[in-house]
């Protein structure tokens, strides 16, 4: 199944909204803004280029 994230306006839409699922009886996840960062990062992560490698003395060299 897919899913569908939905972010609401104000808190009058978040209440409406929040009130149709439960009505519906559709389950619903509400996200805090740390999971959403963290969700946004793991998609950073997956799109990354991972195939290109770098020294070790590139890296001390920008550490330091």
């Amino acid at each position: 199944m897919k899913t569908i994230l939905i972010t609401p306006k104000n808190k009058e839409e978040y209440a409406l909204i929040t009130a149709l699922l439960k009505k519906m009886d559709i389950p619903n996840t509400i996200l805090t803004n740390e999971q959403k960062e963290n969700i946004g990062m793991a998609i950073l992560i997956k799109k990354a280029d991972n195939t290109k490698t770098v020294s070790r003395n590139t890296i001390m060299k920008k550490l330091k």
